[in-house]
């Protein structure tokens, strides 16, 4: 309560109505596979144009050395140009793929990550130096007085210089305009003129990181530890590279112990060794991946730390391994849909059958058959998995038309044919089976021709109507964390309740609901009716809220008859 202790008129602000719960989004897409280059642990990656995953993961790969596992370049472009806006992607990588590496006594530089790309990174250095100035005066103990010591630090490698010769030392420490040396300097040192001609400078290098178009200059970097340019501080924030210093104990200038003797005006060297693996060394357990902790999970693990992704897709791999993990994963978080991909082998309806029998799931749908599209790097029209393409058709029909509006009777986008025509008949068996496949018509283009979920119960039967429960439901506890620690009271109920009621409303107006009104729609129970004296001595608040979804119209029956002239 506040207090009250002068006279005067005290103006306080309170909420008292409902606080605006907004809807989450369910466009974004996380993508996991093989690529060129790219972290293969920590967060997902955002990615938000194909020249985006192109900066970040590289090109395509090539069919003759990852075969089916190459395709999630194919993917996330697919992704993008049926409609996709953004995703998350993380790379996955061999076993035996090695990073590049390189240096020498002094540096050990090592490709931020493995893969072939890392043999084109080279790295350049010119001599630098961050500060000069003269000595004023000459003091005991190896000690000079100079005009400007701000940028000297202690183990910084510095050069005297008085025209004619060069003097190497180095600075054992700094105070109030004194430099003290870790040896004497011979001669006479001392400069008071206007423009000096003997001055003591450090002694740093500059280094380039360059891979094709991207370059990376860090200025006037040190092996001093102790100094804030040190050259392990500067490269951490490469995406590049990995820089460690191995040995850098001598008194000789940087720039000279890097380069050797190979040294002159500047000195450069590739990196080598790296290599992409192969994709025999790959198992479903690189795609599952492993939970090391926060920020070094792996696979489908580290979308664990992810909250944004709604839909998930391994283009290309179909071990049941890797799609029962990703169909657990979408199940325990309860916040994501899965799309999956049939081996392009099974084409035949009891081979498709067989795969379709190890999923039921009300979050995972499947699709076939694979896609044909034109490949960038061969030239020539290939085949490849729809998972990438529906996942952009997917967040295609959010932002026209809604979560509540099944992903089907929809376009494909850059696909010129099928890799199997299915017929009505093959459909009537694979439909009801929870299989949705894609079929070309005469004058309507490629269309997804499904809209079924992989589970058996009826209820779950739709994706739309799955996919709007994981809307409805991400949204709401999204924006009822402000609940938290508020007093149990009617109070607080009823709040809850008008705060639900608006969004739910809103959900109602936007055609997501069925009814011709919100009663019909949807009913919000909230508080004694749902709690006991235990639960609210437990701290629980329990609401409980009924949502009628929209179905869609999957058969479209007109009955006909002919009418006689006496009716």
């Amino acid at each position: 309560m506040a207090e009250y202790l002068s006279p005067g008129v005290y103006v306080e602000e309170f909420e008292s109505g409902a606080k605006p719960l907004e809807g989450v989004s369910t466009s974004t897409a996380g993508f996991i596979g093989l690529a060129a280059r790219g972290p293969v642990s920590g967060l997902p990656l955002l990615i938000t144009s194909p020249a985006d995953f192109a900066r970040a993961f590289g090109s395509y790969l090539s069919e003759s050395a990852f075969g089916t596992y190459r395709y999630l370049a194919y993917a996330v472009n697919q992704f993008f140009m049926n409609g996709g806006s953004r995703c998350y992607v993380m790379r996955v990588a061999p076993e035996d793929a090695k990073a590049a590496s390189g240096g020498g006594e002094v540096l050990s530089v090592t490709a931020k990550n493995p893969g072939a790309w890392g043999n084109q990174i080279r790295l350049s250095f010119v001599p630098a130096s961050k500060a000069k100035t003269q000595i004023y005066e000459e003091l005991d103990g190896n000690r000079y007085r100079v005009k400007n010591a701000s940028a000297f630090y202690p183990g910084d490698v510095v050069v005297f210089t008085d025209g004619a010769s060069k003097q190497g030392n180095t600075v054992v420490s700094v105070h109030d305009g004194v430099i003290e040396l870790a040896s004497a300097l011979s001669g006479d040192v001392t400069d008071t003129s206007l423009v000096p001609s003997k001055v003591i400078a450090t002694s740093e290098f500059t280094l380039q990181v360059a891979y094709g178009t991207e370059s990376e200059t860090y200025e006037k970097a040190s092996l001093n530890p102790e100094a804030p340019n040190y050259v392990e501080k500067l490269v951490g924030r490469s995406n590049l590279v990995d820089l460690s210093v191995v040995a850098a104990s001598s008194a000789d200038a940087p720039y000279a112990l890097i380069a050797g003797s190979a040294g002159g005006e500047s000195y450069s060297f590739a990196l080598a060794g790296g290599s992409d693996g192969s994709a025999s060394s790959l198992s479903p357990a690189d795609f599952i991946g492993v939970d090391e902790g926060p920020g070094r999970r792996t696979g489908i693990q580290s979308f664990i730390d992810n909250d944004v992704v709604s839909i998930m897709a391994i283009p290309g791999v179909t071990d049941p391994n890797v799609q029962l993990s990703l169909v657990a994963h979408c199940e325990s978080l309860g916040s994501r849909f899965a799309i999956l991909d049939l081996p392009r082998e099974a084409t035949k309806v009891q081979d498709v059958l067989a795969h379709r029998d190890l999923f039921d799931s009300s979050y995972c749908a499947l699709y076939n058959p694979w896609l044909q599209v034109f490949d960038p790097l061969d030239k020539r029209n290939i085949f490849i998995p729809p998972s990438g393409t529906i996942a952009g058709v997917y967040s295609r029909s959010d932002s026209t038309r809604g979560v509540q509006k099944a992903p089907a009777n929809e376009t494909l986008r850059g696909v010129v044919g099928l890799d199997v025509q299915y017929n009505n008949g093959e459909q009537d068996v694979l439909n009801p089976a929870g299989v949705n496949l894609i079929r070309a018509f005469t004058g309507q283009g490629i269309r997804v021709w499904g809209a079924r979920t992989c589970s058996s119960n009826p209820i779950w039967k739709y994706i739309n109507v799955r996919r709007l429960f994981i809307f409805l439901e991400s949204s709401i506890k999204n924006g009822s964390n402000w609940v938290v620690f508020e007093p149990n009271t009617e109070q607080l109920w009823a709040r809850v309740q008008r705060t639900i009621d608006a969004f739910l409303t809103r959900v109602w107006r936007d055609g997501a609901l069925a009814g011709t009104s919100p009663s019909e729609a949807f009913y919000i129970n909230i508080g004694r009716d749902t709690m006991t004296q235990d639960d609210i001595d437990s701290g629980r608040l329990i609401c409980v809220i009924g949502v009628a979804p929209v179905k869609p119209a999957e058969f479209v029956v007109f009955r006909m008859t002919q009418k006689t002239g006496s009716e």
